[in-house]
């Protein structure tokens, strides 16, 4: 996940050369039944875990543009070694699942900045999910904990600075997987294709936590594993708390030092 450069350092109007630790970036080219469906730019793994994340990174895709629904749907994923064709995860649905390319939903409405209606948009994805149903509740103090475990998470970060993270707590603030990566959509399509993969889905009893802001595209990842609570470090968007509140969904922002604010779905606070 991470190579050294050599680079000149300036300070106090001196130069040194020394090494500089990078977050490595490649594409990943994800393909269905053979099929390629989606290029990204992630961070890979090392070893045996950059074959393990990239599934990950590509089921937590297809869970969150509703082509697949659970780790059944799932026949086998056959990553491929680096060479080069470049990076590429194959993966094989179960016979019984119909497959509509065109139905990918991420150039349809994958961002709040794309000019389509907030309320259409909304309608939309509730066709391919359904809201939240979970009635568990989290005491604040808990709440208020989690970004500090989020961070001593965060391997890869403390040595380049350059990679947004995302964790799954549950009900007792107990982390139960943490991933980072160059996006911070691929960190949560990690996670969440972690978990399908684990067959722990529905997420009705979890905190989905992020290191940055928290997009529309955020919180749509996080209604397709039915996630109840949503929490980032800094701020959300006008639509992904649309998203939440129609979704019955609690969104948190700026969490940070025990502070927090509630945008929707205070319920499940124990305030």
């Amino acid at each position: 996940m991470i190579e050294s450069r050599p680079i000149y350092k300036f300070s106090g109007g001196t130069s040194t050369r020394v090494n500089d630790d990078l977050v490595i970036e490649e594409p990943l080219e994800i393909r269905v039944r053979g099929k390629s469906v989606a290029v990204t730019m992630r961070t890979p793994g090392v070893g045996e875990e950059q074959e393990t994340q990239d599934a990950e990174l590509a089921a937590g895709f297809l869970l969150s543009e509703g082509l697949i629904h659970s780790a059944d749907d799932v026949a086998r994923i056959d990553p491929c070694a680096r060479s080069e064709a470049g990076n590429i995860v194959n993966i094989f649905l179960a016979p019984s699942i119909k497959l509509d390319l065109n139905a990918l939903s991420r150039h349809v409405f994958a961002s709040s900045s794309c000019g389509i209606c907030g309320k259409a948009t909304i309608d939309s994805i509730h066709q391919h999910f359904e809201p939240v149903r979970s009635d568990v509740t989290i005491p604040p103090d808990i709440l208020g904990g989690l970004p500090q475990k989020l961070r001593d998470a965060q391997v890869c970060f403390d040595k380049t600075g350059g990679l947004h993270a995302a964790a799954l707590f549950d009900a007792d603030g107990e982390l139960v997987a943490a991933r980072e990566d160059v996006g911070r959509h691929n960190a949560v399509d990690k996670l969440l294709g972690h978990a399908l993969l684990k067959q722990m889905l529905p997420l009705d009893r979890h905190i989905l936590l992020i290191s940055g802001r928290a997009s529309f595209e955020i919180v749509q990842k996080a209604l397709a594993s039915g996630v109840p609570i949503v929490a980032a470090v800094s701020a959300p968007s006008s639509l992904a708390v649309e998203l939440a509140k129609e979704s019955n969904m609690t969104l948190v922002g700026f969490l940070r030092d025990s502070r927090m604010n509630v945008y929707c779905g205070e319920q499940r606070l124990s305030i």
